[in-house]
């Protein structure tokens, strides 16, 4: 049986007890309605020993409020200590509410942190999160629990600038509720359709790529295959720079760390083909380049050496992922691994690039169909430059359809980081590359939240 779940942001009845108010405290030119839960049982508090924060950079203030306002409580936050303002978004398995902590918290930061500035309104000082709220017992219903126990299990192991930061969990009722990072930009969906002829220059384009390559190379080093790439998932922050969300279709496995030269032969058995092959991580691989870079050995290597953590021996039969998304052996049923991932980030090169998606059709099953049966071909017969000249071929490359000879497969991010596409491009530095839109603080605070209507649904099948 195929379950589909509509990722739609609009503002209908919500699946939980609600009570409308119109009394809200943002700015005139942010949404004047919200919902506000009511959680009719006591909560289970989050306990700062169980919760490790990890801020991504010193000037994180939203960090600094939790932190603050964590250790006040000693026992640990719960949802008494969040104002939700309004949903932000929904999903198949809970619903995202932008909130801040309440003034209570708000006004004991300020006057130990930082002292006010006079005629400051209240809503410029306040730090906004993103709150998912899942309902464990229509979870279970649905036979979906362990989708949101894999998201926060996952959220737990993230330490990354371009992955979220868990600021807060627990229990309220039969809701479960994890605080984030709020995006104030949207996504790179909703982005796109606002770019002429709804689709983003090859340099804005390359510049995406690379953040997102960033992040997935990252988790591949976790062991973590995330299944859901698509523009909708990537959010864009205030600074510009992409957040990855969405991980209850993620699997998780392990990475084997390596050293290897380019010219090294993934399909070689030969023992000697990994001489500096680590041994197995585990489910969690924490900092995998600290335990490599102690060896003396591995210090001494030439520059030419690569490193490599590809969760290459992970296998799967679960039919998960975004139909226009999904791999050719997602589609045919078979059984897949890390090489979904690549060939999800091809499908979202060419979607940014010409505004929409290779094997789209009519219907689900149609496009399905297409993934497995239909060749690959471009809008125009001739690309316009060199640089759309070398994003084709990367593309080719990624959407390779059998999965054993797909770029990445066998050494990941290490294969698709050295194309011609990503020349010249300095990887360590992407963070100081500025980015092509920046949304800037004041809409982080004011603007609301837009999602268009999706064009394709989220399905698993298990």
């Amino acid at each position: 049986m195929l379950e589909c779940g509509h990722r739609d942001s609009s503002d209908g009845d919500l699946s939980f007890k609600t009570t409308n108010s119109t009394n809200s405290s943002m700015s005139s030119d942010s949404c004047s309605s919200y919902s506000r839960i009511s959680f009719e049982l006591l909560a289970s508090r989050s306990s700062p020993e169980n919760l490790s924060l990890k801020p991504h950079h010193s000037s994180d203030l939203a960090y600094s409020a939790i932190r603050s306002a964590t250790f006040r409580r000693k026992s640990g936050l719960t949802h008494r200590d969040f104002r939700l303002i309004r949903r932000i978004g929904s999903g198949d398995i809970g619903t995202v509410y932008l909130c801040s902590l309440t003034r209570e918290h708000n006004k004991k930061y300020r006057e130990e942190d930082y002292d006010e500035e006079e005629g400051e309104e209240e809503d410029d000082r306040l730090c906004f999160y993103a709150m998912k709220v899942v309902d464990q017992e229509a979870l279970a219903v649905k036979k979906k629990v362990h989708r949101a126990e894999m998201e926060k299990k996952i959220l737990k192991m993230l330490d990354h600038p371009f992955l979220p930061t868990l600021y807060a969990e627990f229990e309220a009722s039969h809701f479960s509720c994890i605080v984030m990072e709020y995006c104030s930009g949207g996504d790179l969906h909703s982005l796109r359709h606002r770019q002429p002829y709804k689709r983003f220059s090859l340099s804005s384009a390359r510049f995406y790529t690379a953040e997102v390559l960033v992040a997935l190379e990252y988790l591949h080093m976790l062991g973590i295959i995330y299944r859901d790439l698509k523009p909708e998932n990537v959010l864009v922050r205030s600074d510009g720079h992409i957040m990855l969300s969405d991980f209850d279709l993620s699997l998780c496995s392990e990475a084997i760390p390596a050293v290897e030269s380019p010219s090294f032969s993934p399909n070689s058995t030969s023992p000697s083909a990994f001489p500096y092959t680590r041994s197995h991580s585990s489910k969690t691989f924490s900092c995998p380049l600290n335990r490599l870079f102690r060896s003396k050995k591995i210090q001494t290597l030439g520059p030419n050496r690569l490193f490599v953590a590809e969760p290459v021996a992970a296998r799967s039969c679960s039919f998960v992922g975004t139909h226009e998304y999904v791999a050719p052996e997602v589609a045919s049923g078979g059984s897949h691994g890390n090489a979904v991932d690549w060939w999800a980030l091809g499908i979202f090169i060419y979607e940014l690039i010409y505004g929409r998606t290779p094997f789209a059709a009519a219907s689900n099953e149609l496009t399905l169909r297409n993934i497995v049966k239909k060749p690959l071909s471009f809008p125009t017969h001739s690309p316009s430059s060199s640089l759309e000249l070398h994003a084709r071929d990367l593309i080719s490359g990624l959407l390779n359809k059998d999965p054993n000879n797909r770029l990445g497969s066998k050494r990941g991010s290490a294969d698709v980081k050295s194309h011609p596409f990503f020349k010249g491009l300095n990887f360590a530095l992407i963070r100081t590359v500025t980015p092509p839109e920046i949304p800037g603080l004041r809409r982080q605070k004011t603007a609301t939240f837009h999602q268009a209507k999706p064009k394709s649904t989220a399905f698993d099948y298990f």
